[in-house]
């Protein structure tokens, strides 16, 4: 799965999470909290949609994140 593909798919799944968001301008280094409106409750269900979604899981050890480049690298290197 490509860094492209998990993009898309993170996107998707920020629709469904905060559906008020635009996301034309949504990239790999938008800010999660900043620029998109995620709080601790959106970053739950996006993280248990992504989880669903890609087959994977988060390591609740892992760094927090702050960009959408940062989930979509993660991702891909859960999946590999």
């Amino acid at each position: 799965m490509t860094r492209e593909d998990v993009f898309e798919g993170l996107k998707e799944i920020i629709s469904g999470v905060k559906p008020r968001t635009d996301l034309t301008n949504v990239g790999f280094d938008s800010k999660l909290v900043s620029d998109l409106g995620i709080d601790s409750l959106s970053m739950l269900l996006l993280s248990l949609a992504a989880e669903h979604k890609f087959n994977m899981q988060f390591d609740n050890a892992a760094a927090p994140f702050e960009t959408v480049g940062q989930v979509c690298d993660y991702i891909v290197a859960a999946t590999k």
